[in-house]
């Protein structure tokens, strides 16, 4: 049997007439465990010595079960053409062992859970192996893949097991169905080799847990009560307000608003005169002067209306020769205050030089033209300028720049725009 020890005898016999010396060697398959104690005897002539044989197989699915040769060379010294193979036959006994695993021990899902099974032969015939699943109750339904595997000594394979519940679990904790799974041999089943059982080997079942876990878990529904809450929540206490402050708000809306009196009294919006028109040309204005003492292509502002302020502005077009200065200006009329809160330059050919804005006498700013293509200034404050005074630019032109229509500009353009409230100072 493998794992234990077994001697036969064997007895040598020297006839010839002469000391001679044997020695003995293990040959064939049980050469690697067995072994002649001693290895080498010597002999008188007409004397016999016998030697042990020692088999020790070791418990391996290696040394398989069945009937293997033994052979034992016996080779004498002096006359070695005399040399003698003795052979027997050995019966290895069989042996069977099996080792299993399941993994994983616990496994968690609704309805099924998914396990493998690992299913070694350590024996040294081939088994065919069966599995028989225990469960306390008749809740769990299995299925081996393969249901019935055949293993030859050495080999290994890995089954699929699946468990399946009957029913789910809707509601409520988890539930833990415990079960076993046993591994049992089934025999050799080669044609005409009868199945032994020496040592039958008792292995304990694996024991394993399918946690089945509810369809709607507790978190689930207390989120479903709490969004249940809210919607009650609304459409008895927030949706009524709602409604209620929509159709607040849309009456107040339809509700006809009292016209101020100063605009019932008032013949014409501001801004609009009968001599006044935002944007255009001042009547009266001179026009601007340049550099040379020629004028200038300066706008004017509306003249106004007695007896209050109307929105005006002015503009003031100056175009100036490459390498020249001149100067564009807009007069504010006689009996009036200019009160200014907004200027817009336009620089739209881009070009280079220095741009300069003056109100009366005092300078405005001065801007270099190739930093901006329009700019505009606002004062939250007017800037007042009384009448007979100026609006002034004074421009510097350096090297004009190149309009939309892509050929560069014979000399600088320049626009400025002034606007505020023009005032009449006499009724």
């Amino acid at each position: 049997m493998p794992g234990d020890i077994a001697t036969t005898t064997l007895t040598v016999r020297n006839d010839s007439d002469i000391v001679e010396a044997y020695s003995l060697e293990v040959v064939g398959d049980c050469a690697p465990w067995t072994t002649v104690e001693p290895a080498r005897v010597s002999l008188y002539p007409g004397t016999s010595e016998t030697v042990t044989i020692r088999l020790t197989p070791p418990r391996s699915p290696e040394i398989r079960a069945g009937d293997k040769p033994l052979g034992v060379r016996v080779l004498p010294t002096e006359h070695p053409e005399s040399v003698r193979v003795l052979e027997t036959t050995v019966q290895v006994g069989e042996f069977h062992e099996l080792q299993t695993e399941l993994a994983p021990r616990r496994r968690r899902g609704w309805l099924r859970g998914r396990y493998r099974l690992a299913v070694r032969n350590q024996g040294n015939t081939p088994v065919q192996v069966r599995f028989t699943p225990g469960q306390a109750g008749e809740e769990l339904g299995f299925a081996f893949t393969p249901a019935e595997p055949k293993l030859e000594p050495g080999e290994s394979t890995e089954v699929v097991l699946r468990v399946r519940t009957a029913k789910p679990v809707w509601f409520g904790n988890p539930v833990v169905w415990p079960f076993t799974v046993d591994t049992a041999e089934t025999g050799d089943q080669e044609e005409g080799t009868e199945a032994r059982r020496d040592e039958p080997a008792v292995r304990a079942p694996l024991d394993a847990e399918f946690v089945q876990i509810p369809i709607f878990p507790k978190w689930l529904l207390a989120l479903l009560a709490a969004l249940l809450a809210l919607l009650l929540a609304w459409f008895a206490l927030v949706r009524p307000a709602v409604r209620s402050a929509a159709k607040e708000a849309a009456h107040e809306a339809v509700q006809p608003r009292p016209t101020p009196a100063a605009d019932r009294g008032a013949g014409d919006s501001p801004g609009t005169g009968a001599n006044n028109k935002p944007g255009g040309k001042a009547s009266g204005a001179p026009s601007g002067t340049g550099g040379d003492g020629t004028s200038g292509d300066g706008g004017s502002g509306g003249d106004g209306a007695s007896g209050g302020g109307r929105q005006s502005s002015a503009t003031i077009d100056l175009k100036t020769s490459g390498g020249q200065t001149r100067t564009g200006t807009y007069k504010v009329p006689k009996d009036s205050v200019f009160g200014v809160t907004d200027i817009v330059v336009a620089n739209f050919q881009g070009d280079e030089g220095v741009l300069t804005i003056t109100f009366g006498e005092r300078k405005i700013t001065t801007i270099a033209l190739e930093t901006f293509r329009n700019q505009d200034y606002h004062w939250v404050t007017p800037i007042k300028i009384p009448a007979n005074d100026t609006v002034t630019i004074n421009v510097t032109c350096a090297k004009p720049g190149t309009p939309a229509t892509g050929r560069q500009a014979q000399g600088c353009h320049e626009v400025l725009n002034v606007s505020g409230v023009l005032s009449r100072t006499r009724e």
